[in-house]
């Protein structure tokens, strides 16, 4: 079967001047994938030239754009013909397996949430993505959906991502660890340690506390916080990588000495960034909707733009929402005593 994909290919920083270049450029990485293109027909169809009749490319029109800045109650209000939830709307209609944005991260959650609903068992979306790691790579949520969770909603968080993980990278036992201030069991406020009770006591390969610098020793197959922990934690490595990157490219440059080293390590340093490159980890999946919806950074170029849209593709082709949805069945059901009262 066919994996389709639904684009909003006028969200964004740069909108259809990277968005259309990133999908033509999928389709010939991804020659059996079909993409549903959605924005204004006539921004669109000029950029992608004769791709605008190939078969497996179908132009959806929206007349509206959702603004990065918009508030994100009045774009699930007022704009129902916005690129971003027509796009949503192909998944909720059957005609997409998922769907990429790289608009108003709010907006995008909110329009998802609303048109396609939380899976059983869910209590709360979670945006998780990969993290670079010494040893390859781990999946952080929550991402700031959430700034404030119980207990409870960790524990299905922990869930979600084992499960996109075995789906997506075929390891039926990923390890899971929970963000925490030290290692030892009596550390952290009291939620985290009722979290840690939880997934003692759940069937999840949980491997205990996971300090900050752990999330890059790669000690977790699964780094588990809440919206507000991991967001801060984002963006400070995120900040951290750039200052070095500035900071590296000022040394070389400083005197005609500095220079010929950078020449001589010019291999090295290409192969370092290729590795932390930020953008081949772009794509973060909002888990715990009833559909696939994948958020792309705002300033995404064509590279890590491709790179989301190959995440939504991945993430549909290896069944994650069916691995959610069958793990989460069984803890959704009332317990027996409910039944019986009934």
């Amino acid at each position: 079967m066919t994996t389709r994909i639904a684009i909003d290919c006028m969200g964004g920083d740069h909108g259809p001047s990277v968005t259309v270049p990133a999908a033509v450029r999928f389709l010939v990485e991804h020659p059996a994938a079909h993409l549903i293109l959605v924005g204004q027909e006539d921004v669109l169809r000029p950029l992608l030239g004769a791709y605008a009749e190939h078969p497996q490319v179908r132009l959806v029109h929206a007349s509206e754009i959702v603004g990065m800045d918009e508030s994100p109650a009045l774009a699930l209000r007022n704009k129902k013909d916005s690129s971003m939830r027509v796009a949503i709307n192909q998944v909720k209609a059957g005609l997409a397996d998922a769907c990429v944005s790289a608009g108003n991260t709010g907006a995008l959650m909110a329009i998802s949430r609303f048109v396609l609903k939380m899976l059983p068992g869910i209590e709360r979306p979670a945006i998780c993505a990969p993290l670079p790691t010494v040893n390859g790579h781990t999946h952080m949520l929550d991402l700031g959906a959430n700034v404030d969770c119980t207990a409870d909603n960790l524990l299905q968080f922990a869930v979600m991502g084992a499960m996109l993980v075995a789906a997506m990278e075929h390891k039926e036992r990923p390890t899971v660890g929970l963000l925490n201030i030290g290692e030892e069991d009596i550390k952290g406020n009291e939620v985290v340690k009722a979290t840690a009770e939880l997934l003692r006591a759940s069937d999840l390969n949980f491997v205990g506390n996971v300090e900050g610098d752990g999330i890059y020793k790669g000690e977790a197959d699964v780094i588990v916080c809440d919206g507000f922990v991991g967001n801060v934690a984002l963006k400070t490595s995120e900040g951290l990588a750039q200052m070095l990157a500035s900071s590296l490219r000022s040394e070389f440059k400083r005197n005609w000495l500095t220079k010929i080293a950078a020449l001589i390590a010019i291999s090295v340093l290409n192969n370092f960034k290729r590795r932390f490159d930020h953008r081949r980890y772009n794509g973060a999946i909002l888990l715990g909707l009833k559909g696939i919806s994948v958020k792309s950074h705002g300033s995404a170029d064509e590279l890590s733009f491709g790179n989301a849209i190959s995440r939504a593709y991945d993430a549909a082709e290896n069944r994650v929402l069916a691995r959610i949805t069958e793990r989460m069945t069984p803890m959704s059901a009332p317990p027996p005593a409910a039944l019986e009262s009934v």
